[in-house]
C-alpha cells in the first residue's frame, strides 16, 4: 500500500471515531435533558413551568388543590428518587417548587371541565358530519310514505269535474263563448297575474248579487280534496304520528295540510313558466283566481313557490319539510306538546345534518335558515287560506267538499 493510501485510511478512521463520540455525547445530553427535575424519572415535557415526569406532574396538581398541610416525618432532607418519591410527600412538594413548578398554572376543576368541553367541540367541528342510523331510518320512512302517497304525474287523479277557465256571472255565462281550457290560457308573467287579479276583484264586487260563478272552483275543489286525502295517508304512514292520540292527530292535520299541499305542489312547479305541471294538466295562478281566491293570498303564494323552488331542494329535503310542518307542537288544540316538540326537534336536526352532509359549496350554510323562513311564510298563508275558503263557500255553496270545509273549520274533524 502506498504512503498516500495509508494516510487516507488513517484520516478516515480518526473521523469515524470522532463522529461516533459526538453522537454518543449528544445522546447522553438528550437523555439528561429529558430527566424529571423532581425524581429523576424519564420526562415527557414541561409541566407547570418545569421539566417533569407524568407522576410528578399529577402529584403537584393534586396537592395544589388540597388544603391540608404536608409534613415531613424525618428532617425535611429526604432524597427524592423514582423509587423513593412516594415515601415523603412534603419533601417531594418542596422539590417541585424548588425546580420552578408554578401553582398559578394549575387550572381549577371548573377550568379543566371547560377545556375538555371545548376540546370535544373542536373535535366535533373538525370531524366530518354524518347522519346517525336513526336519522337515516327516519328519512327512509318519510321517503316511503311520500312516494306511496304522492304521484308527480297525478296519474291517480281521476273522476274530477272538468276545468272551466271562464269567470263570468251566471246571467251572462251562457251568452258568451267559452275560452279554451288548454294550458295556453295560463299566464306565465307577473303582469298577467296582476291583470287577472284585478279582473277577479271587479267581478267579485259587481257580481256577487248575481251569484258569481267561480268556474274553476269545482275542479280546484276536487284537486284539493285529492291532495288532502294523500296528505292524510302520508301522515298515517308515520309511526310517530300513529302513536299520538286521535285528538292530536286531527289538530296536527288541520294545521299542516295546506302547508304540506304547497310543499308538494312546489315539487312540480316550473319557475320559468310560473306553472304547476301536474301530469297531463298544467295549472297557473289564474286558475286560483277563477276559483275565487283573492290577492292577499295569491300574491304571497306566488312569491313563495318561486322562492322555495330557487332553493333547488332534493326529495329528502322536501319530505323532511313536510314532516316538520306536520309535527308542529304549537298547532291549536294540541295536547302532547312535549312529545310532538321532541319529534319536531329531531326532524329539524336531521334536516340540518342532511344539508351539512350532502350539500356542497358555501351556499349550503344559508340553506337551512332559508327553509325555516319558508315555514313562517306558510303559517301566514294558512290563516288567509282558511278565511278565503269560508268566503268562497258563502258566495258559491255546495261546491267545496265537506273534507275541505272540515280542514278549515275551527272545530274537531270527524271525517279523518
Amino acid at each position: 500500500m502506498s504512503e498516500k493510501a495509508a494516510g487516507v485510511q488513517i484520516i478516515s478512521e480518526v473521523l469515524a471515531r470522532l463522529n461516533k463520540e459526538d453522537e454518543e455525547e449528544k445522546l447522553t445530553d438528550d437523555e439528561e435533558s429529558r430527566v424529571c427535575g423532581v425524581c429523576g424519572d424519564l420526562s415527557n415535557g414541561y409541566h407547570f413551568n418545569a421539566l417533569t415526569c407524568e407522576g410528578c406532574k399529577g402529584f403537584f396538581r393534586r396537592n395544589i388543590k388540597r388544603s391540608n398541610q404536608l409534613r415531613c416525618p424525618f428532617l425535611n432532607k429526604c432524597v427524592i428518587t423514582k423509587n423513593s418519591r412516594r415515601s415523603c410527600q412534603a419533601c417531594r412538594m418542596r422539590k417541585c417548587q424548588a425546580i420552578g413548578m408554578c401553582k398559578d398554572m394549575v387550572m381549577s376543576d371548573e377550568k379543566v371541565q371547560e377545556r375538555r368541553v371545548q376540546i370535544k367541540k373542536n373535535k366535533m367541528l373538525n370531524s366530518p358530519v354524518e347522519l346517525s342510523f336513526q336519522q337515516e331510518k327516519r328519512i327512509q320512512e318519510l321517503l316511503f310514505g311520500h312516494r306511496s302517497t304522492f304521484d308527480s304525474a297525478f296519474s291517480r287523479f281521476s273522476s274530477f269535474r272538468p276545468m272551466d277557465r271562464n269567470i263570468l256571472p251566471v246571467n251572462t255565462h251562457k251568452q258568451t263563448p267559452t275560452s279554451s281550457p288548454s294550458a295556453t290560457s295560463c299566464s306565465s308573467s307577473s303582469s298577467c297575474f296582476h291583470s287577472s287579479i284585478k279582473k277577479q276583484e271587479h267581478h267579485i264586487r259587481n257580481d256577487v248579487e248575481n251569484r258569481c260563478v267561480f268556474t274553476a272552483l269545482p275542479h280546484v275543489a276536487d284537486l284539493t280534496t285529492y291532495m288532502i286525502q294523500n296528505v292524510i295517508s302520508f301522515s298515517k304512514s308515520l309511526q310517530d304520528f300513529r302513536s299520538l292520540t286521535m285528538e292530536d292527530q286531527i289538530s296536527l292535520l288541520k294545521g299542516a295540510t295546506f302547508e304540506i299541499m304547497q310543499i308538494r305542489f312546489n315539487m312540480v312547479f316550473n319557475s320559468k313558466t310560473s306553472t304547476w305541471e301536474c301530469g297531463h294538466i298544467t295549472y297557473c295562478i289564474d286558475d286560483a283566481v277563477r276559483a275565487g281566491f283573492q290577492p292577499c293570498l295569491l300574491e304571497p303564494l306566488f312569491r313563495f313557490h318561486h322562492t322555495l323552488r330557487t332553493l333547488g331542494l332534493q326529495e329528502e329535503e322536501y319530505v323532511l319539510m313536510q314532516a316538520m310542518s306536520l309535527f308542529s307542537p304549537d298547532r291549536p288544540g294540541v295536547q302532547q306538546h312535549s312529545l310532538i316538540d321532541k319529534v319536531h326537534e329531531n326532524l329539524a336536526l336531521t334536516l340540518k345534518t342532511w344539508i351539512e352532509c350532502k350539500r356542497t359549496g358555501p351556499e349550503k350554510h344559508l340553506l337551512y335558515p332559508k327553509v325555516i323562513a319558508c315555514f313562517t311564510e306558510m303559517r301566514t298563508m294558512t290563516e288567509e287560506y282558511s278565511k278565503q275558503i269560508l268566503q268562497i263557500q258563502d258566495i258559491q255553496p255546495d261546491t267545496i267538499s265537506p273534507l275541505i270545509m272540515e280542514m278549515v273549520s275551527k272545530g274537531s274533524c270527524n271525517d279523518l
